[in-house]
């Protein structure tokens, strides 16, 4: 088993920008860039691996080829699928007001998985904001009413955005990112989206792109996010660097590393792991990587260092 590197996938959806070429380096022809899936074998989108014995395969073929079990680990024996997806989102401009269903309700009317997910922000402007739940708990009646009557913005909590937040989202929860942010989102392998306002804009086919306000009122919790709009854990000194726990759930854990010099990662037999980085340069076991590079480290692989000067997010299961 080796370390592999992973080629992103890109989309150019509508509010997207410029920054994951200029701030990243990326290249590709999708302008704009609004979203770079860097660990993915959703339909809609998967990776290839770069260089190596796997070079030009997909992630989905390499794991088919190897086994679930021992490139995955035993934690992915809960899921019938690909656990994860992990994205960074450039928003030069509003996404739309959006839920997410629950597994229950996806699997039924979507035919795939629902989408719980988290976002950490890498950057924003200083006016930049989310939305993020509602102000305060209404009923489905209020929230349909207030789509119609063009009044949702008034009850949705709106709240301003810095670097370093670390934002919740359980599925149900509506939600939108707000222009000037840029974002790493983990997420559940879905691309299941419930549109409730779109602020009127046009798609690529001179229409107004489709709201799913039934579906919406189906799904949502119309109530305040539960959680509080930072990482679960501290940041704590190790050898070589820094680290703090983002998230730890039922469907991911998520820790953020800053390394100056080395440090010893591993990948057990319990789950892979992959990094992203997202600042920075250096190595990992030999492998060279900087700002933007995605790498799978298969369950099994053992310990691994990663050494330079760089900040890393690593996600396991």
């Amino acid at each position: 088993m080796e370390i592999l590197e992973l080629k992103p996938v890109f989309k150019d959806y509508i509010w997207g920008g410029t920054r994951l070429k200029d701030d990243f380096g990326f290249e590709t022809d999708v302008d704009p860039v609004a979203e770079g899936w860097m660990l993915s074998c959703h339909k809609d989108g998967k990776n290839t691996i770069i260089g190596g014995e796997a070079d030009g395969e997909t992630l989905e073929e390499y794991i088919e080829a190897n086994g679930r079990a021992k490139v995955l680990g035993a934690n992915a024996d809960k899921f019938p699928y690909f656990p994860v997806l992990i994205k960074l989102i450039d928003a030069k401009d509003n996404l739309s007001i959006q839920v997410h269903p629950d597994n229950e309700y996806a699997a039924r009317v979507e035919g795939e998985f629902g989408k719980t997910e988290i976002w950490y922000v890498l950057d924003a402007t200083d006016d930049a904001t989310l939305v993020y739940g509602f102000k305060d708990k209404i009923s489905s009646e209020e929230f349909r009413a207030a789509i119609e009557n063009n009044t949702l913005m008034d009850v949705l909590n709106v709240v301003n955005v810095k670097k370093g937040d670390l934002f919740f989202i359980e599925a149900g929860t509506v939600h939108a990112i707000g222009k000037g942010t840029l974002i790493a989102e983990i997420q559940q392998n879905s691309n299941s989206t419930y549109r409730v306002y779109d602020y009127g804009r046009i798609g690529k086919d001179g229409k107004p792109r489709e709201l799913h306000i039934k579906k919406a009122v189906d799904v949502s919790k119309t109530e305040p996010a539960k959680y509080e709009i930072k990482p679960f854990g501290e940041k704590e000194e190790i050898s070589g660097g820094a680290r703090q726990l983002l998230t730890e759930c039922d469907l991911f854990t998520v820790w953020h590393y800053d390394v100056d010099g080395e440090i010893t990662l591993s990948a057990d037999e319990k789950s892979f792991n992959h990094i992203l980085v997202i600042d920075g340069e250096g190595e990992a076991d030999g492998i060279k990587i900087k700002k933007g590079s995605s790498l799978f480290v298969p369950a099994n692989y053992g310990n691994y260092r990663i050494s330079g000067s760089c900040e890393i997010i690593v996600t396991k299961i």
